[in-house]
């Protein structure tokens, strides 16, 4: 019998030193040159650069506008807000996704109803939407999760035969496609990231892409405190200074100091899921006759941007917790992400809905056996392979 290699944890020898960080975003010269700049211009607000990065990605996706701000919870609230949702309404959505996806519809004080998850792509199941639609349902949020398109065909089919809206989380998703054409490109809200973690960063902010002009207008007055003019419009030396408040807004614009990095970034989309496609091909080829996990399914009509690379670890054929595999991987000197823990047995959830244990079975099992591992561009091939030896090493050593 192979003797098995002891892991760290337990006495042994890590795969490497040097600590490689989950989700470590890659910066450039360009970057930091851009930001520079931005800093000794003295203007590192709301300016031209954040209106440059607006063209730039709508140009990019193909939609008639696009809307930066601060994050992707705030493109969400807005889309929600926007089109009027509000108490007394219902929101499909799914619940393997982050907080933000569902903790806007708390905000607009809707309600949201919770679909169970496809066996494979861990997208929501569009076969079980239909069913969960009553006569307060009035929008459905599709979660692109981890950066691989949902079905969208019949989903905007069920959308048009019950006049509901979509709005398209796509926080994973800048670059995906779905048959030939980018996500963002079909004029519903469509909501981005550009979190440190996600394949395209600006330190923090979002775009909406959409085409509808009367809600882009609404969307810009409210992302700025409800004013009628900015502060760009107001301190420029054409600039009117005088302005109205028309909505009670928020504070929702992206600075150009954060658009300064978010432009060059966008230049290298294309490069950028080139690399994390390349990575992702050889995580699949290397997992793929190892029978202790499930690797992600890749469909030929999508174009899958990779934001991450989740496995399912069968933890039945393991003397090991999830929790556990994690704090092992680490001594072994790999990074790793839970994403997600099912929202709705997260205690807030939980406790106001109250959804019984196996209704949504499927999500249940893949939120308790799922961790992310590093799929980055910032990473080596070298870096690469020591997360795949560490992921055997670890999972062969405490196989049942």
């Amino acid at each position: 019998m192979r003797k098995l290699s002891k892991p760290a944890m337990e006495g042994g020898n890590p795969v490497r030193e040097e600590f490689l960080i989950f989700g470590k975003p890659e910066i450039r010269d360009e970057e930091i040159e851009e930001v520079t700049n931005v800093l000794k211009s003295g203007w590192i607000g709301t300016g031209p650069l954040s209106k440059k990065f607006e063209e730039a990605f709508r140009e990019y996706i193909g939609c008639k506008h696009a809307i930066a701000v601060s994050s992707c919870t705030a493109a969400l609230h807005l889309s929600l807000l926007c089109n009027g949702i509000g108490p007394g309404d219902d929101i499909i959505v799914t619940p393997m996704t982050f907080a933000a996806s569902v903790n806007v519809i708390e905000h607009v004080g809707a309600r949201p109803i919770f679909v169970d998850i496809e066996e494979d792509t861990y997208n929501i199941d569009v076969s079980k939407i239909v069913d969960s639609i009553t006569s307060k349902t009035k929008a459905i949020i599709p979660v692109h999760f981890a950066g691989l398109p949902c079905d969208l065909d019949p989903l905007y089919q069920i959308s048009k035969e019950n006049n509901l809206l979509i709005i398209e989380d796509a926080a994973h998703a800048a670059g995906a496609k779905y048959k030939k054409r980018k996500i963002g490109a079909n004029g519903n809200p469509t909501c981005f990231s550009f979190y440190p973690t996600k394949n395209i960063v600006a330190i923090e902010g979002g775009m909406i892409c959409l085409n509808d002009d009367e809600i882009t207008e609404k969307m810009r007055i409210y992302s700025h405190h409800g004013l009628s003019k900015h502060a760009w419009q107001r301190f420029t030396k054409e600039g009117k200074k005088t302005y109205k408040v028309i909505y009670p807004g928020y504070k929702y614009n992206l600075p150009d100091i954060n658009a300064a990095i978010g432009v060059h970034q966008l230049k290298r989309i294309e490069e950028i899921t080139e690399m994390r496609t390349k990575y992702a091909k050889i995580y699949l080829d290397e997992f793929e006759n190892f029978d202790l996990i499930e690797t992600p399914p890749d469909k030929v009509d999508r174009r899958n941007v990779w934001h991450l690379f989740p496995i399912l670890i069968k933890i039945e054929k393991l003397n090991l917790s999830r929790l556990r595999f994690i704090d092992v991987l680490a001594k072994e000197g790999i990074g790793s992400g839970i994403h997600y823990e099912a929202i709705h047995e997260q205690p807030y959830y939980k406790k106001k809905y109250q959804i019984k244990k196996g209704i949504l079975k499927r999500a249940e099992y893949v939120s308790e056996r799922t961790i992310s591992i590093p799929l980055q561009v910032s990473m080596t091939e070298n870096d690469l392979y020591d997360v795949v030896k560490a992921v055997k090493k670890t999972l062969l050593y405490y196989k049942k």
